[in-house]
């Protein structure tokens, strides 16, 4: 049985000048002279990818695409029509991307994570709606390194993340910091397994590590503001996070940190350089 939108391996049962047909003598379909592995005849096997070429019939080829029916990956918009946009999967023709299968406004050269799917009239489109095609099966455990991209974004909730585009992957709203849109990339640590086998991921390393790292960020941001920072761990999160990218309570840890060792001084709610 020919199997839309997956890779197969399958028999070659005719041969013409314009290429070969793969599959049996009841079903069948071309795979074009241009993708006909060099010396193949009647009988032998080829693996192949089948989908719908422009006149929406069935084709076969040897070309790697992206994705599988089935499967998650970023893939770059080409092109924005009426109906919708076209995305660049690796094909001679282009992936459909419906507008009723968007979740934002896209734009054309940005890539964003979609599943591969079969519509009611037996074409592969493309869904921004990925939460379904997640697994939950990761082999990752806490405090690990993972990297993935973000698919959704709620602030009351957080960000929603496709961890290698095949684990559900989540960072709680009070954990994020910086600017961020569907389709970024983000590399981050597992905080938790949780019982479901989703991850919940921070953006921040470990505290003791971070907070070195979070101790150097508020020295170079001294250092824009001339050594005196016009105000302290006092300062309300909303400022800390404008001027840090950090939460207030790691700024605090930070700034504790630095007084400690005798490298800032507070005073009059400021934060000021001390002197090599």
């Amino acid at each position: 049985m020919i199997r839309l939108g997956e890779k197969q391996v399958l028999d070659i049962v005719r041969v013409k000048d314009f290429g070969v047909y793969v599959g049996d003598e009841e079903e069948a379909v071309l795979l074009p002279k241009k993708y006909v592995p060099k010396g193949s005849g009647v009988g032998d096997s080829v693996e192949v990818f089948i989908y719908r070429d422009s006149s929406d019939r069935l084709i076969a080829t040897t070309e790697e695409p992206m994705m599988t029916l089935g499967q998650v990956a970023s893939l770059q918009v080409k092109e924005i029509g009426k109906i919708g946009a076209f995305l660049d999967w690796g094909l001679e023709k282009d992936l459909f991307l419906p507008y009723k299968e968007q979740t934002e406004k896209i734009r054309i050269g940005k890539s964003y994570p979609v599943a591969l799917y079969i519509d009611k009239s037996r074409r592969l489109c493309a869904t921004m709606k990925i939460y379904d095609y997640l697994c939950t099966e990761s082999p990752y455990e806490k405090d690990e390194l993972v990297e993935g991209t973000v698919y959704q974004m709620n602030p009351s909730v957080g960000l929603f993340v496709a961890v290698e585009n095949k684990y559900h992957g989540m960072i709680p709203a009070q954990n994020v910091h910086g600017s961020y849109r569907v389709g970024d990339t983000v590399k981050a640590r597992v905080v938790k397994v949780r019982d479901d086998g989703k991850l919940e991921l921070s953006t921040q390393d470990r505290v003791e590590v971070q907070m070195d790292r979070d101790a150097e960020i508020v020295m170079e941001v001294l250092e824009s503001y001339d050594g005196i920072l016009p105000f302290s761990e006092k300062a309300s999160p909303e400022v800390i996070e404008r001027e840090l990218n950090m939460s207030k309570a790691a700024f605090k840890r930070a700034v504790g940190r630095l007084f400690k060792a005798r490298k800032i001084q507070i005073e009059n709610h400021k934060i000021r350089k001390n002197e090599d």
